[in-house]
């Protein structure tokens, strides 16, 4: 079974940055699509960010737009999110997956597919 294990989440005040980082166990999902999700204390987990198996497709949910950048490494089996101008909305638990992109009002977005890991504690403090 493959395993996602994400890090790089913390405290910090609105407006700063943090670079998350999801780590697959198996070469193979160089070959996925991917992107983050996130599920915030009473709230359904939602879409971020997804990112095609080349890099060269991606997609953000509104509310992130302009702010975080996803990205991947597939020779380190890793994929990235790059968290700017946080603010306290953003504050939730953090996970990857894997999946199917799909495409809707020309955005992409991604269909999960794999078991979801412990995620990463983003909080942002106003």
């Amino acid at each position: 079974q493959v395993q996602l294990v994400e890090s790089g989440g913390g405290l910090v005040q609105a407006g700063e940055s943090l670079r998350l980082s999801c780590r697959a166990s198996e070469r193979t999902l160089s070959s996925a699509a991917m992107g983050w999700f996130r599920q915030a204390p009473g709230k359904e987990r939602e879409f971020v960010a997804a990112i095609s198996w080349s890099g060269g497709s991606t997609g953000y949910a509104d509310s992130v737009k302009g702010r975080f950048t996803i990205s991947r490494d597939n020779a380190k089996n890793t994929v990235y999110l790059q968290m700017n101008s946080l603010k306290p909305e953003d504050t939730a638990v953090y996970y990857c997956n894997f999946g199917q992109l799909t495409r809707y009002s020309g955005t992409y977005s991604l269909v999960p597919s794999g078991s979801w890991g412990q995620g990463t504690q983003v909080t942002v403090s106003s």
